[in-house]
């Protein structure tokens, strides 16, 4: 039922009444990623509408995304909008890591014709939707079946990069954390994860998190598994290797998504010490939530807990996998507030 029937069928309502019913104003919010641009309308009552997703690598700018996905829903009047995306925001200039996208928050707020422009980091975003998510778009990987309420959470998911965030509680509200998480040192656990490492050296001077836990990640940990076994790397994408994984047709694949799982795991458990987040981690990008079971017999969970002396702690926390299908959509709708 429309909101406009509903004030029709209250009978007591006079005619001035009716004409004073809500106007449903639209916004416009998007969730621009290394590879994808995800676009939707928020209307005045909550509803994310509209949904569409544009590659990135089809546009020349941002400014152009965005005006092709309002001509593809007919050009609402659009004058406010908030945008999610995977780069820190300092200031008005905004240069993408994993993608070239580079421009202005103020001219592009300009070119748009819009009078509020407001950008969020994508997981920060994600953040902002945790509170709002329902128990279905949640599947919990170990750990208790009840977390501390009052504890902070921790997010992070890889995708084309890695992306981290966290949510602290500050008495009823939650705040949101901005930062670089994904750009941290990787830390091996094993000879075996060494020898990765080194070869990854070889390549670049710095390997953090994101080098090995992404979907570039994945990529390299078959090239460097390759090179240790002395046989030739193919030219394979990310969804290829897990493909290959799965169905364990390729060794060196199997092993690159078993390594990937389980730094995964020690980074999660780096980031829930870090910020005190024994409420939760919750897992979300583009990879984890497509590789089903196989996920949760991977070494994410005993790499997570492995932490010597905070092993019981970790034991405790449990991890969530996020399955909603843009749940940063959701969450950037609350910038708004």
């Amino acid at each position: 039922m429309s909101v406009q029937s509903l004030f029709l069928d209250n009978a007591d309502m006079n005619k001035n009444d009716i004409n004073q019913a809500p106007v449903d104003h639209e916004r416009l919010i998007a969730d621009i990623g290394g590879t994808n641009a995800r676009f939707a309308l928020l209307s005045s009552f909550g509803k994310v509408h509209q949904q569409l997703v544009l590659p990135c690598a089809d546009y020349a700018d941002i400014v152009s995304a965005a005006k092709a996905y309002l001509a593809l829903i007919d050009n609402p009047t659009i004058d406010e909008a908030a945008m999610a995306i995977a780069n820190p925001i300092n200031g008005d200039w905004i240069k993408m890591t994993n993608h070239n996208w580079a421009f202005s928050i103020a001219e592009t707020r300009g070119a748009l014709g819009l009078k509020k422009l407001t950008f969020k980091n994508d997981f920060a975003a994600l953040a902002m939707s945790l509170p709002l998510l329902p128990d279905t778009d949640l599947k919990q990987i170990g750990g208790v079946v009840k977390a501390d309420k009052g504890s902070a959470l921790a997010v992070l998911g890889p995708g084309t990069g890695l992306g981290v965030s966290g949510l602290v509680r500050a008495g009823d509200h939650w705040i949101p954390l901005e930062g670089e998480g994904g750009h941290v040192s990787v830390c091996p656990a094993n000879e075996r994860e060494c020898d990765i490492l080194k070869t990854c050296w070889k390549e670049y001077e710095h390997v953090s998190a994101e080098r090995l836990v992404s979907g570039m990640g994945l990529q390299n940990l078959y090239k460097a598994i390759c090179e240790l076994e002395g046989a030739d790397a193919e030219d394979l994408s990310p969804a290829e290797i897990s493909t290959r994984a799965k169905d364990n047709s390729d060794p060196y694949c199997a092993e690159a998504l078993e390594t990937f799982c389980g730094l995964l795991g020690a980074v999660a458990g780096n980031l829930v010490l870090t910020l005190g987040a024994f409420g939760g981690v919750y897992i979300g990008g583009g990879i984890v939530p497509r590789l089903g079971g196989y996920f949760e017999t991977s070494p994410f969970r005993e790499r997570f807990e492995a932490k010597g002396r905070f092993r019981g702690h970790l034991e405790q926390v449990p991890a969530f996998v996020i399955q909603a299908k843009h749940p940063a959509l959701v969450g950037i709708g609350e910038a708004f507030k």
